[in-house]
């Protein structure tokens, strides 16, 4: 029923303790609604059909609040706060390839990894006098498997008597799952503030607007002097993690105060309403490492993949790559709690006792990782180090 407390779904066992007492009431106190009588099973049948018209009538009522609304009824959700659920997302990034001075490597020329991860170059390119040239690349496949480190892409797919070697000198990024619930509510509330203009709050939800944008902050200079940082006086400086750079600073420009200064080391130019060019500045989020070392006293309940299900839960709380998938976990700024880690151990069923060590940069402590406002705690599958005993 739907009154001020908001709706309760009726069960199969509340409808049928409803119809048998309808019975009663019609045909008797001494009318027999057992499970084996014909009317009994009437009863239950009919019941049945309608707890799940119940269910489906909790679903549509559910559907229209971010914190219990799924899939695409969430989705419908997010034009409410400017934003749009991050689809599946293609790794970029660039080879080198060294060759026949003057050949053309045509566009779509497939190069791969030693574990057959599929690139392919997004434009034809003319090899130097040098011998080298330099191209971009898209991976073949949507998703984190297009991420790989650098100097793993080395393998032409169709040899090429022109050609002699390729290799990825940087990292190649960028490619991401489809967002999940989980994190589209994270992103919806953290965009609510991007109403208005004029403020950090809502240049803060635009950024966090921009697909791709996994985490953003933005830090400000309200002094007459220069700060610590290298800001100038009365200027403010985004911070984003993720996202298409000429998007952000047009989202950063949308809600842009007039004649505040913006700070940065990333420069871009947007045109404002009159045609006439604007210098908008921001910085990347500066991405922490963060290595955890866990030991687990077990008991016989304890699963059998639950070295695995600890790890899962802790790259869930930080945030990372974990099995083909994508976690936001902390937004940026936010110190890695110890207690929180040991809450994600303790999730697992079986846990007796645990020890947990947690820290950056080879320095694991049994405390908090503190994590400055412009950085992003992240973490991933070999970072997480998990063993367990009787």
């Amino acid at each position: 029923m739907l009154d001020r407390t908001g709706f309760k779904r009726k069960r199969f066992e509340d409808l049928l303790t409803e119809m048998e007492e309808r019975a009663r009431n019609a045909w008797g106190e001494t009318v027999n609604t057992s499970p084996r009588t014909p009317l009994g099973v009437l009863l239950r049948i009919f019941a049945w059909f309608l707890s799940i018209l119940w269910s489906t009538v909790e679903d549509v009522y559910n559907s229209a609040y971010v914190n219990t609304a799924t899939g695409a009824s969430l989705d419908r959700l997010g034009p409410n706060a400017g934003i749009t659920r991050d689809t599946e997302q293609y790794a970029s990034g660039f080879v080198t390839f060294t060759g026949t001075p003057g050949y053309i490597i045509p566009a779509e020329t497939q190069v791969r990894t030693e574990t057959d991860v599929y690139f392919e170059t997004a434009e034809s390119a003319q090899i130097g006098q040098s011998g080298t040239v330099r191209v971009a690349i898209d991976a073949l496949e949507p998703g984190l498997s297009g991420n790989v480190a650098a100097g793993t892409i080395t393998v032409i797919v169709n040899p090429n008597a022109d050609l002699v070697s390729v290799i990825n000198e940087e990292a190649v990024t960028g490619g991401r799952s489809k967002e999940t619930d989980d994190e589209f509510r994270t992103r919806y509330t953290q965009s609510i503030a991007g109403g208005g203009g004029g403020t950090s709050e809502s240049i803060l939800g635009a950024v966090l607007g921009v697909s791709g944008v996994r985490a953003a902050t933005v830090i400000n200079n309200r002094s007459i002097n220069t700060d610590a940082d290298g800001r100038p006086p009365k200027s403010y400086q985004v911070y984003a993690l993720g996202g298409d750079e000429q998007e952000i600073v047009e989202a950063i420009f949308s809600r842009a105060p007039a004649g505040i200064e913006t700070y940065g080391d990333i420069e871009k130019t947007v045109k404002d309403l009159s045609g006439e060019d604007q210098t908008v500045f921001f910085s990347r989020a500066d991405e922490v490492q963060i290595q955890v070392q866990v030991d687990v006293t077990r008991n016989s309940s304890y699963p059998a993949n639950g070295d695995e299900l600890i790890r899962n839960e802790i790259i869930r709380y930080i945030g990372g790559e974990y099995g083909g998938a994508y976690y936001n976990g902390l937004t940026m700024g936010a110190d890695v709690i110890y207690t929180r880690l040991i809450s994600a151990v303790y999730s697992v069923e079986g846990v007796e006792d645990v020890q947990v060590l947690a820290g950056a940069g080879g320095n694991l402590e049994a405390a908090n990782v503190e994590i400055a406002r412009y950085q992003v705690a992240q973490t991933s599958e070999d970072l997480v180090e998990v063993s367990s005993h009787v």
